[in-house]
C-alpha cells in the first residue's frame, strides 16, 4: 500500500547475541567508521511534510554532546532505488527511514541491522511494533503517524438516505442496495492499472476478518500454502459478489486514487463511501477542506458473519519506522533513537497532523488539528488486539507486486475466485 506520498558471519555472530540497546559496533564488512561508541552518523530519510520535525530533532540531539546526526533528506521517487544500492555499498547510512516488514528481512539476512532492545517496546503501542521485528527482534523503531485502513462516507449522502455505516457485512451488503437504488455508487475504488493497491485493502480485511491475522502471518513468515486455506477462497468469493452487485459502479477499473478521482466521488457525493487509508482526510483537506471539516464521516470496518477473525483487527500501514545499522557509533544511535518518543518530537508530529504510535500521544491529541479524527484513529489502533501491515509491503516487491496483479484480475473479472487462488498460490515455487 502506498504512503500518500509516493507509496536485511561474524558481525551476524556478534548481533544474534545482542539484547542491549544498540551495542554492537561497525562491522568491518559495513564500510562504517563506528570504531568508537560516539561520532558521526547519516541519517537517510523520505522526502514529507514531517521532515521540518526530524530536522528539529537532529539540531537538539546535535547540542547534547553524543555525536552528530546529519539528515539527507531524498525524494520519495528515487528513495527505495537508493537505498538498496547504499546499503549494497561501502558507505550505508547509519539510519534510516523505511515501512517495515519485507523491506528489512534482506538486511536482517545480510547482517547489517542492529538488533535494539525490547525496553523500547514500552514506549510505543504494541500494534505498531510488529512491523519493525524481523525473527521477533526489534529492528525498526517507530517514526512516523499510524495509518490504519477504514470505512469513509459522506454524511450528507447517509443522512438524506436515512441510514448509517455499517457495523456488519449484512449492514454493508444492504447499503450497495439502498445506494444503488439512488443512483449513488456505493463504494468508491480505484481500478486503473495503478491502483491495485486500493484493492487490497478489501482483500486483506476480509482475510482478517474471516480467519484472523495468523493466515497472513503464515504467509508471511514463508507458508505460502496458506493460500489455499477456505478463507481466501471465501474472500475471494466476496469480492466477486460486490463487484457483481455494483458496489463499486460500473467504470471503476478506469478511476485513479485521489483528487479527481475515488476523492472526488465522495466529496461531490457520487460516491457514498470508501475504504482508504488515514491519508484519505489530507487529501479531501487538501481538494474539499469543507467537507473534511464537517460531511466527512469515518467508521471501522465491519464484522463478517461466521469469521473468526477479532472485529478490533486493523489492517493498513501500522507506521514507517528508524532503523540502525551496523556502521552506526553505538552511543550515537542509541540516544538517537530516544527521539523518536520524546514528548517534542512527538508534538511536532502532532502539530503537522499525525498521529503519533508512542504512549505518550495521547494527551497531547486534544492539540491536533482535528482531535476527534486525531482520537478516532489513535483509539482504534491502541485498542486493536492486531495491525497486520499492508501485504505489498510485508511480503516485498518480489512477491507483492505480482500479487497485486492477480487481485487486480480478480476485481476486472479476469479470473474467478477459484482461478485467483490457484494463480496467487503459484506466485512462489
Amino acid at each position: 500500500m502506498k504512503n500518500i506520498f509516493s507509496r536485511r558471519r561474524t558481525c551476524a555472530a556478534l548481533m544474534a547475541g545482542t539484547t542491549m540497546m544498540i551495542t554492537v559496533a561497525a562491522c568491518g564488512t559495513s564500510g562504517g567508521s563506528a570504531s568508537s561508541p560516539t561520532g558521526n552518523v547519516q541519517f537517510w530519510t523520505l522526502q514529507d511534510p514531517t521532515n521540518t520535525v526530524q530536522k528539529t530533532a537532529v539540531d537538539t540531539f546535535n547540542s547534547t554532546g553524543n555525536g552528530k546526526v546529519t539528515l539527507s533528506v531524498i525524494a520519495s521517487d528515487g528513495y527505495k532505488d537508493k537505498l538498496r544500492t547504499g546499503m549494497g555499498s561501502s558507505k550505508m547510512p547509519g539510519l534510516f527511514f523505511n515501512w517495515g516488514g519485507g523491506s528489512l528481512n534482506d538486511y536482517v539476512k545480510a547482517g547489517k541491522l542492529v538488533t535494539l532492545d525490547k525496553s523500547l517496546e514500552s514506549h510505543f503501542l504494541p500494534s505498531a511494533l510488529n512491523a519493525g521485528k524481523v525473527n521477533g527482534k526489534l529492528v525498526g523503531i517507530p517514526i512516523r503517524g499510524t495509518q490504519p485502513v477504514f470505512m469513509f462516507y459522506n454524511k450528507k449522502v447517509f443522512t438524506d438516505a436515512g441510514v448509517q455505516p455499517p457495523q456488519t457485512w449484512s449492514d454493508l451488503t444492504n447499503l450497495v442496495k439502498v445506494f444503488k437504488a439512488k443512483g449513488i455508487t456505493p463504494f468508491a475504488v480505484a481500478g486503473n492499472a495503478s491502483s491495485s493497491w486500493t484493492e487490497l485493502m478489501w482483500i486483506e480485511y476480509l482475510v482478517d476478518r474471516l480467519a484472523g491475522p495468523e493466515l497472513f502471518n503464515k504467509i508471511q513468515a514463508g507458508d505460502w500454502s496458506q493460500w489455499k486455506d477456505p478463507a481466501v477462497l471465501k474472500t475471494a468469493q466476496l469480492v466477486k459478489e460486490l463487484v457483481d452487485s455494483g458496489a463499486f459502479g460500473k467504470n471503476f477499473g478506469s478511476v485513479s486514487y485521489g483528487a479527481g478521482g475515488t476523492s472526488t466521488l465522495l466529496n461531490k457525493g457520487k460516491a457514498a463511501m470508501t475504504l482508504m487509508g488515514s491519508w484519505e482526510y489530507a487529501v479531501q483537506q487538501g481538494e474539499a477542506p469543507d467537507f473534511a471539516k464537517s460531511g466527512l464521516g469515518y467508521a471501522a470496518f465491519p464484522t463478517v458473519d461466521g469469521g473468526k477473525g477479532d472485529p478490533a483487527d486493523v489492517v493498513g500501514n501500522p507506521t514507517n519506522y528508524v532503523s540502525v545499522t551496523t556502521s552506526a557509533p553505538s552511543t550515537t544511535a542509541r540516544e538517537f533513537v530516544k527521539t523518536a518518543y520524546s514528548d517534542a518530537y512527538v508534538q511536532g508530529l502532532v502539530d503537522k497532523g499525525e498521529v503519533p504510535v508512542t504512549t505518550n500521544a495521547k494527551a497531547m491529541l486534544a492539540k491536533a488539528p482535528d482531535p476527534a479524527y486525531a482520537n478516532f484513529q489513535y483509539d482504534l489502533v491502541s485498542k486493536a488486539p492486531s495491525f497486520t501491515q499492508s501485504w505489498d509491503q510485508a511480503l516485498g516487491l518480489t512477491l507483492g507486486t505480482p500479487l497485486l496483479t492477480e487481485i487486480q484480475k480478480l476485481f476486472n473479472g479476469q479470473s474467478t475466485p477459484d482461478q485467483f487462488v490457484s494463480a496467487v498460490s503459484a506466485l512462489k515455487k
